[in-house]
């Protein structure tokens, strides 16, 4: 049975016709799900700026604006995006009239 477990997606179902002659033995870890984060905490995440700050690191970004938005996500459709898309939405809207 344990092979089968591997094969489930993320909230998959293993359903069983029947009931088996003798009773399934099920390794608990085939049960449960590991969640994590590779960002951290709120701590990590300020250490991370506060050194990013420190030694003038900073990201490589595609700044766009709200009309270029449509086209962006085609752009990463066909994975064609080297940075990381920041919509600037400061120079974008218009103060209304």
């Amino acid at each position: 049975m344990l092979p089968l477990f591997h094969l489930l997606k993320t909230d998959g179902k293993l359903i069983l016709v029947g009931l088996p002659e003798k009773p399934l033995e099920i390794p608990a870890f085939a049960l449960v799900k590991v969640g994590g984060s590779m960002i951290g905490g709120i701590k990590e995440t300020q250490d991370m700026i506060d050194f990013a700050a420190k030694h003038n690191v900073k990201p490589d970004i595609e700044v766009i604006t709200m009309d270029y938005v449509n086209t962006a996500m085609e752009r990463l459709l066909k994975s064609d995006v080297k940075y990381r898309f920041v919509i600037d939405i400061a120079n974008t809207l218009t103060a209304p009239s």
